[in-house]
């Protein structure tokens, strides 16, 4: 497993990021790889630790540590010490349908998992993943691999995220007929339009799904199961459902205000339409929701209000501050959140430190929430009042934020950004194919079963399970088709 001393020989090292005020001027991506004689010294750090807790997808304290996928990583890290990712490959993708999605945007659990981040720096095991697999698509090692023999059966995948695109590329290998239905203009769903195209090449995704038509996989595009498609024809033209939707439904923000007013807009509408136009006319077109010279407010710390950061930006606005309800976190673990647990520690993600680069500072205001938005006399965004909030324990002993008082604030804006996280699946897809809700408003289906209450109808994903990571989408999707394997060879 790597080189058995490396991790005392080899700091780690990681590839660079371009730098901001030069990135912020375009859409490429902004993450450059090491060389790969540099990469290889870094799969020499990987331990010869006997239990690699960096592929067990264990949860602790209710977050997940280690790849939920279980990739072989110490595997594949010796391979890449001993420059061959010809079979590091090989190995990655034992496990792993789509590394060149997980080694960009998975916020790497495996390495919250590593041994040697106990008393040091992790093994960069996200970058020997992209390493790995950029090199394969480089040397023409990844190639389209049909099944031998066809099983006569056939499978609708509703929705193209990795999810989706998982139980298609298995239940593909398993030899039955599968078609993918997607309601956007392009496949990829989440992958696509959700992650900007600074984060993930969509050129990346493109490719992949280029591949996976080759080897017998149909998309079929600008399909809204439930509007412009019928679910019973789905229901009558095939021999399983598998509803790989995503938790769709964004988290709205219920203050006074908020009705009516003009300059209030989902974070995942600002996203998409940023991608479509980027893609469709490099912006030409003008179909997109623009922060060009705007007082932009985002309201959400996670991924997505980081990606708003970055997008508004490149628009050219005029300025952002990102709320967050909760405190900052430290810097460095503390003694109640020990290895192998994720780290919950500050993070300073690519849009905070192009800001920062910018701007001399954090664009984000902790312990912040919104009470009410004002509107001028035509209902445009004016501005946002807030109020600073602590966490207290109630009589239950239950976390709940408490407004501060005196601490109450009003922020110019005309441009309102909402990225707190969605509540479930699509209703009108639901409807559609009469499937239930479970108390969480996803589709209700067991894990391992993945099955719903209709016949031959399966769920998988965020749609399932509701929000989460990709590399635990594609973990769902790969076992979803299993079950869905297992029903039609019944």
């Amino acid at each position: 497993m790597g080189k058995p001393t490396g991790f005392l020989e080899y700091e780690r090292e990681v590839g660079k990021n371009r730098e901001p005020k030069e990135r912020i001027k375009d859409y490429n991506e902004f993450h450059l790889r090491l060389p790969s004689e540099k990469q290889c010294i870094q799969g020499a750090r990987c331990m010869d630790c006997g239990v690699p807790f960096c592929q067990s997808g264990d949860t602790f304290s209710g977050m997940v540590s280690g790849c939920p996928l279980h990739n072989l990583i110490p595997e594949w890290n010796d391979l890449v010490y001993r420059n061959k990712f010809d079979l590091a490959y090989y190995r990655l993708i034992k496990t792993n349908p789509f590394p060149e999605f997980t080694g960009r945007v998975c916020p790497a659990p495996c390495e919250a998992g590593c041994t040697a981040g106990l008393n040091g720096p992790a093994v960069s095991i996200k970058e020997n993943e992209r390493a790995i697999i950029d090199i394969a698509f480089e040397n023409g090692i990844v190639e389209a691999n049909p099944p031998v023999k066809r099983t006569g059966k056939t499978v609708a995948v509703i929705g193209s995220g990795p999810a989706g695109l998982a139980a298609a590329y298995e239940l593909n290998a398993c030899g039955h007929k599968v078609t993918v239905f997607e309601r956007s203009d392009r496949p990829g769903g989440l992958l696509m339009y959700g992650i900007p195209n600074m984060k993930l090449d969509k050129q990346v995704i493109l490719r992949r799904i280029q591949i996976m038509a080759e080897s017998g996989i149909k998309f079929v595009t600008n399909a809204n199961i439930g509007e412009n498609y019928d679910a019973n024809e789905i229901l009558d033209n095939f021999d399983a459902v598998v509803l790989a939707t995503g938790a769709s439904k964004p988290r709205d923000l219920a203050v006074e205000g908020r009705e009516n007013t003009k300059g209030i807009h989902f974070a995942v509408d600002f996203l998409k339409a940023n991608t479509k136009s980027l893609l469709d006319s490099n912006h030409e077109d003008g179909n997109y929701i623009s922060a060009k010279d705007k007082d932009v407010i985002i309201i959400g710390g996670g991924d997505t209000g980081t990606d708003c950061v970055a997008t508004a930006l490149r628009h050219g606005c005029k300025s952002v501050v990102q709320f967050e309800i909760m405190a900052e976190p430290p810097k460095e673990r503390t003694e109640n959140n020990p290895w192998p647990e994720w780290p919950k520690i500050l993070k300073v993600d690519y849009g905070q430190e192009e800001f920062i680069d910018i701007y001399g500072r954090d664009p984000r205001e902790y312990l912040t929430t919104v009470t009410k938005v004002n509107s001028d006399k035509d209902g445009n965004l004016e501005s946002v009042e807030t109020v600073n909030v602590e966490w207290k324990k109630d009589e239950n002993g239950r976390f709940g934020s408490i407004p501060v008082k005196g601490s109450e604030k009003t922020w110019k804006s005309d441009m309102l950004l909402l990225a707190m996280g969605f509540v479930g699946s699509e209703e009108y897809l639901k409807d559609a194919f009469s499937v239930e809700s479970d108390v969480r408003s996803n589709i209700k289906a067991e894990y391992g079963k993945f099955s719903t209450n209709m016949h031959k109808i399966f769920a998988t994903g965020d749609a399932r399970r509701g929000q989460s990571l990709v590399v635990t989408a594609i973990n769902e999707g790969l076992a979803a088709a299993k079950a869905v394997n297992s029903f039609l060879r019944k």
